[in-house]
């Protein structure tokens, strides 16, 4: 099973919004198929271990990190390719909550006779797709916020430059959180500030996010990279009402996608944004926003997972911001904590990984 784990990790940032699902068939002690779910779209984990077996797999034993779907989606059942193929067992790292399988799989396979057992390394499997579990159960996106400061809680200078306040090797792995998420979302203050692309620049093939923009008045410039690129990579601005109605017509003339959202104290309402996205399929975000975004998500409680990334830099100024803004909290007592926590060096820089949710 963590072998499974293993080759379903290879789906990540390409499988979205279906799970990461990894397959390994065994007969006698070895390894015959091997296979994972690679592509939106593509044949899922059991289909592809099958097709790779190289002996006849009747008789064998297949471990898969989720339940075998029964249903018919993008490809055919698994569960009926897995009774066609003759398996004689089958371990289930867990119970698929897609209310379209959600235990039909293994009901089906236990009615032809196959043996299954389930809840093998289940939380590593839960673990593994905690994007998928939440997205599946409740339609909103899986959010991470990653921040980069410097070592006394800067995100700029006072003059606000911030270019660049990690290392390269920092700056990689950010990329390629971005590429692992389906969207990536800024407010309109980022963007003013910084002009930025908002895309994986990494070598190789790489997806690339929906670039969101939280535009309360929908001012975006036209001269800004996120529009004028809005042809090669989906952009969405979400807004409340717009300043200029001749400007939302210009916006998309340039290829931006609109999305008016609810109010709330006079700004988009986070909370409605998450909803509108989640029924486009997009279940997962990056927040890169500068610190009044991050606040307000942080407000709601709408974080699930935190990267933030911390350089041994010293730059000062009572006028640089830090990281997270918003409301706060009043008494340190209820202060968000981090569970789970990971610490590591990532080149010169340190970064501390956990969760809220």
């Amino acid at each position: 099973m963590e072998r499974a784990i293993e080759l379903a990790q290879r789906g990540r940032g390409w499988v979205n919004p279906n799970p990461l699902v990894g397959a390994v068939i065994v007969r006698d002690g070895r390894v015959i198929g091997e296979g994972w779910h690679e592509h939106y779209g593509g044949w899922h984990a059991e289909r592809n271990a099958l097709r790779n077996a190289t002996e006849d797999v009747a008789g064998a034993t297949m471990y898969v990190t989720l339940e075998p779907c029964s249903h018919y989606g993008k490809t055919p059942p698994c569960a009926n390719a897995v009774i066609l193929a003759g398996i004689r067992r089958v371990v289930v790292g867990m119970v698929d909550p897609n209310p379209l399988v959600a235990g039909k799989g293994i009901d089906l396979l236990r009615q032809v006779g196959v043996e299954v057992e389930v809840g093998v390394c289940e939380e590593k499997v839960r673990e593994l797709n905690r994007v998928f579990l939440k997205y599946i159960t409740t339609r909103h996106p899986w959010v991470v916020m990653k921040t980069a400061m410097t070592l006394d809680g800067k995100i700029a200078t006072a003059s606000g430059d911030s270019k660049w306040v990690t290392g390269e090797e920092s700056r990689r792995m950010a990329h390629e959180l971005r590429s692992a998420c389906m969207g990536i979302l800024v407010g309109a203050g980022t963007v003013a500030a910084d002009d930025p692309m908002l895309n994986c620049r990494l070598e190789g093939n790489y997806r690339q996010p929906v670039r969101i923009v939280v535009d309360t008045g929908a001012n975006i410039s036209l001269e800004r990279r996120l529009v004028t690129t809005a042809h090669d990579y989906k952009t969405i601005v979400a807004y409340v009402e717009a300043s200029d109605r001749m400007h939302l017509q210009r916006l998309q003339e340039q290829g931006v996608e609109l999305m008016q959202c609810k109010p709330w104290e006079g700004k988009v309402d986070v909370w409605n944004l998450l909803e509108q996205l989640g029924r486009q399929g997009i279940d997962s975000l990056l927040l890169e926003g500068g610190s009044a975004l991050n606040g307000t998500f942080l407000d709601r409680r709408l974080v699930d997972e935190v990267y933030a990334f911390i350089a041994p830099k010293l730059v000062g100024g009572a006028e640089a911001k830090t990281p997270i803004g918003g409301r706060g909290r009043q008494w340190m007592g209820d202060a968000t904590v981090l569970r789970r926590m990971e610490l590591q060096r990532v080149g010169e820089d340190i970064l501390i990984h956990g969760f809220i949710n």
